[in-house]
C-alpha cells in the first residue's frame, strides 16, 4: 500500500521519526526483490518519461517563477536533457544489465568467469537550485535504471520548483519506491544521519565535504558532483569573434549561475582589447540592446546571490557591463579587468587578495587576467584546485598539449558548456570539484555494484589446489 509522506519542512524534531518511516519503508520494498526485474525498471522509465510530458507546463512555470528562466532555456538545459536521459536508458537498459562472460585463466579450469550488474540498493539524491529538474531527475534515471529506491531532496532556494517537483513524483510513484523530502539544512543534516546504499550529491565543496563526513560514518559511498573555478583560455591564434560568442553564450547562460560555467578568463595580451569588443556585440547579438529587457536572461536566485556577486565588481576595473538592479536581482554580463599578468611574478599574492579570483562566482562577472606564454597558464591553473570544467580557445593541438598537462572534471577545445550534453561520455568532478561521473551507462553503473561470480563445473574436480600439493613445481609454472 502506498503511503503518501507530506513536506517536512516545519516540522522540526519529526524529521528522523519521519525519515525513519520513509527510508525503511523504502528498504523493506527494496529487499522484496520488486525492482529487480528489467521490465519494471523500464516500465518505471516509461512512467517518468510520461511525467515530463504531463508536468511539462507546471514545471517550465516553475522555472520562470523561481528564476526567471524562459520557457525555451528551461526546456533546452533541463527537461531535454532529463527526457533524452530517459530514452537512452529505456533503449538500452537490457544490454548494460546483461551478465557479462570475462576471460578465466586455465589455473581456475573447470571455472567461468562473470560480471553481474546489482543494484546497490536505497539511495538519496540531493539537488542544488541552479538547474533544479535536471539535477535531481538525471541521477533518478540512473536510480530506477540501476534497480535502486531513492529519496529525493531538492533545494529549498526555488520553493515553486521543488513543490512542483514533488506533487509530480507522487503523481508518478509509490513512495517506498520514490518519495520526496523537502526543507533546509537541518532536513539535510537529519537525512545524513541516516544510513544509505548510495548518496548522490550535486552542491558545492564545502558541503560537499559535510555529506563526505556524514557518509563515513556509514561507510556510505558517495557521488560528488561539486564545482570549483573553471578556466577560460583564449590564445592569440583563437578565432576571436566565434571565441567571444561561445564564451557569451556559457556565460550568460542561466545568468552564470552554472557549475560548469566560463569562471574566469586567462586571454593572451594581445587580443585583450578584441576580446573586450567581440564580448561586448556577442552579448547583444544574444540579448539584444538592452539584456534587461530580455526575456531568455535569468535573475540570481536570491537576494544574498545578488548581494555576494555584486560585490566582485568593486574587485577591478570594469570593461563592459556592471548595471545592477536589486528589485530585480539583476546583473548585466561584466568583463571585469583585474589587471593582472600572469607574467609578473606577484600574480599569485595579487589573484589570492581577490575574492573573485579564490571563490567560486556563481553569476554573471568574468574576471580577466592576461599572459603571454602557455606554459604560465599551465602553471597557474595547476597550482590551483582541479575544476569541473576546462575551456581552451585556439588550434587544437595546442589545446590537446594543454588539456595533457592540466586536470579537470571535463573540458572543451573551442567551445564552453556542451560536454554536458554528450550522454555517451561521463560528466563529473576530480579531486576539488567532485569525485564519480554519471550520463548514459554512466549513470547505470554509478547506482550499481559490478559483481564477480565464479561458477565453477562439477564434472571435474582437479586435485593441484588441494593440500599437500602434489605436483607443485608443474602447478607453479602454470600459475
Amino acid at each position: 500500500m502506498s503511503v503518501h509522506y507530506p513536506s517536512l519542512g516545519g516540522q522540526g524534531g519529526g524529521f528522523h521519526a519521519m525519515f525513519d518511516q520513509i527510508i525503511e519503508s523504502q528498504r523493506v520494498y527494496f529487499r522484496s526483490g520488486a525492482t529487480l526485474d528489467i521490465d519494471f525498471r523500464r516500465q518505471m522509465l516509461k512512467k517518468l518519461q510520461t511525467a515530463l510530458v504531463k508536468w511539462e507546463k507546471p514545471l517550465t512555470d516553475a522555472l520562470w517563477i523561481d528564476l526567471h528562466k524562459s520557457y525555451q532555456e528551461a526546456y533546452l538545459t533541463e527537461l531535454s536533457i532529463v527526457k533524452g536521459e530517459v530514452a537512452n536508458h529505456i533503449r538500452h537498459i537490457a544490454k548494460w544489465s546483461r551478465r557479462k562472460r570475462r576471460p578465466t585463466p586455465i589455473k581456475m579450469f573447470p571455472s567461468r568467469s562473470f560480471i553481474v550488474s546489482e543494484p546497490l540498493g536505497n539511495t538519496l539524491i540531493m539537488a542544488p537550485w541552479n538547474y533544479p529538474v535536471q539535477l535531481l531527475l538525471n541521477p533518478l534515471v540512473g536510480a530506477i535504471s540501476a534497480g535502486c529506491t531513492a529519496v529525493l531532496k531538492p533545494s529549498p532556494y526555488v520553493p515553486t520548483v521543488s513543490a512542483v517537483i514533488e506533487k509530480m513524483i507522487a503523481d508518478t510513484f509509490a513512495p517506498e519506491y520514490i518519495a520526496v523530502v523537502q526543507g533546509n539544512r537541518e532536513v539535510n543534516k537529519a537525512l545524513l544521519a541516516h544510513r544509505f546504499d548510495l548518496i548522490f550529491f550535486t552542491g558545492s565543496p564545502s558541503l560537499g565535504k559535510t555529506v563526505m563526513e556524514a557518509a563515513s560514518k556509514h561507510l556510505t559511498p558517495v557521488i560528488l558532483e561539486l564545482g570549483g573555478k573553471s578556466p577560460c583560455i583564449v590564445n592569440r591564434d583563437a578565432d576571436i569573434k566565434l571565441a567571444a560568442k561561445r564564451i557569451a553564450w556559457g556565460k550568460t547562460l542561466n545568468s552564470g549561475q552554472t557549475c560548469i560555467a566560463p569562471d574566469y578568463l586567462l586571454i593572451h595580451e594581445s587580443v585583450k582589447e578584441e576580446f573586450v569588443k567581440a564580448f561586448a556585440r556577442a552579448i547583444k547579438e544574444l540579448h539584444g540592446n538592452d539584456i534587461k529587457e530580455h526575456k531568455h536572461y535569468v535573475r540570481m536566485v536570491n537576494d544574498r546571490a545578488f548581494e555576494r556577486v555584486k560585490g566582485y565588481l568593486a574587485e577591478g576595473d570594469i570593461l563592459y557591463g556592471g548595471r545592477t538592479d536589486a528589485a530585480e536581482r539583476f546583473i548585466e554580463p561584466t568583463l571585469l579587468d583585474t589587471h593582472i599578468s600572469l607574467s609578473d611574478s606577484d600574480a599569485d599574492a595579487k589573484a589570492n587578495a581577490l575574492g573573485v579570483l579564490t571563490e567560486e562566482i556563481f553569476g554573471p562577472v568574468f574576471p580577466m587576467l592576461t599572459f603571454n606564454e602557455l606554459a604560465e597558464v599551465t602553471s597557474y591553473v595547476t597550482r590551483r584546485e582541479k575544476p569541473l570544467a576546462f575551456y581552451y580557445f585556439g588550434s587544437e593541438a595546442d589545446g590537446w598539449n594543454i588539456v595533457r598537462h592540466t586536470s579537470s572534471g571535463g573540458a572543451c577545445i573551442n567551445d564552453t558548456i556542451m560536454h554536458i550534453a554528450n550522454e555517451h561520455i561521463p560528466f563529473g568532478g576530480v579531486g576539488n570539484s567532485g569525485m564519480g561521473g554519471y550520463h548514459g551507462e554512466e549513470s547505470f553503473r554509478v547506482f550499481s555494484h559490478r559483481r564477480s561470480v565464479v561458477a565453477t563445473g562439477t564434472w571435474i574436480d582437479l586435485p593441484f589446489r588441494y593440500m599437500p600439493y602434489r605436483m607443485f613445481g608443474l602447478v607453479k609454472k602454470i600459475v
